[in-house]
């Protein structure tokens, strides 16, 4: 069978087994599509690769100039489709059981402080044609450190009859309930009213109403990451904080690192979040660490003496 025809297979086994998301399918089809380019022009076929082989085809990763973490990625996607097609019986081993590979960097997460979310935000209020929906982007973000994908494609009957928790569908398909802030679920009822008008319009038209809270008329049918990306780089250079400082995922370390820093426990920080393992959220200590260390060796008033 092609090795094309495998990866296909896996990745509709992936898409229905394990509820795999849409991102991390298109993350696998170019690590598997990528390694079954390199397999043709040596001669090889995933039915007979050694480890020997793909471990070549790893360093040749590294020589192409591949991070850290996408080589790590890139191996990942590669023991998922072995142990899948040894499964099937397409293969009678898996030759990367005992491969080991570069691993992750544990870097901190970037993050800001609240002064800087707090320019955001008055940048969000400033104007615009999309002022009230770019203020509840941006609160809402905030308010529950969503990821930009669980939050652009946020349907509208989650967050209807001005609810003070709404429920999220994250990674994996797993659920969870996040309390909205009162200036969130303000800049929410600002918003619908004004999306009620703006889908009011469209159906006189003879469009049918969206699902999703922030609309949009690409074939998504929502807001793009894309878009939301962008309109956050916009706010940060209007809010004079330098753009590269500036993403939604930056915003999502934010409401965790200030929430820790408030005193919230890591468990409540980590089921918000989302996170599937505390191991995962327990990284903002650590920022949190480095800002006290900063604060010792700063503001202490033997500091200067040292």
């Amino acid at each position: 069978m092609p090795m094309g025809r495998w990866i296909s297979n896996f990745l509709e086994a992936a898409a229905a087994e394990s509820g795999a998301a849409r991102n991390t399918l298109l993350a696998y089809g170019r690590d598997l599509r990528d390694l079954e380019g390199w397999l043709l022009r040596h001669g090889l076929h995933a039915a007979r690769v050694g480890a020997p082989e793909i471990e070549s085809y790893l360093l040749s990763c590294e020589e192409a100039g591949l991070s850290r973490a996408t080589r790590a990625r890139r191996l990942s996607s590669l023991r998922q489709f072995f142990r899948f097609i040894h499964d099937e019986g397409w293969r009678d081993d898996n030759p990367t059981l005992r491969l080991s590979g570069p691993g992750k960097a544990r870097s901190l997460p970037q993050t800001l402080s609240v002064s800087e979310v707090e320019a955001l935000l008055a940048a969000a209020r400033a104007g615009g044609r999309d002022r009230l929906r770019n203020i509840c982007l941006m609160e809402l973000l905030y308010a529950t450190g969503m990821r930009v994908s669980e939050l652009v494609s946020l349907p509208v009957a989650a967050v209807q009859g001005n609810p003070r928790m709404i429920l999220v569908k994250g990674k994996g398909g797993r659920e969870r309930m996040v309390p909205l802030s009162p200036p969130a679920r303000a800049s929410l009822c600002d918003w619908l009213k004004e999306r009620g008008q703006r889908e009011d319009a469209a159906a006189e038209k003879g469009r049918v109403p969206s699902r999703f809270l922030f609309p949009a008329r690409g074939r998504e049918g929502h807001l793009t990451r894309q878009a939301f990306f962008l309109l956050v780089k916009e706010l940060a250079r209007l809010a004079g904080i330098p753009s590269e400082r500036v993403t939604p995922h930056v915003l999502r370390h934010a409401f965790a690192t200030h929430l820790l820093a408030g005193g919230a426990d890591l468990r409540a920080i980590q089921t918000m979040l989302g996170h599937a393992d505390v191991a995962t959220t327990e990284i903002y200590t650590h920022v949190i660490d480095d800002h006290l260390r900063d604060l010792v060796l700063t503001k202490h008033p033997l500091a200067e003496k040292g």
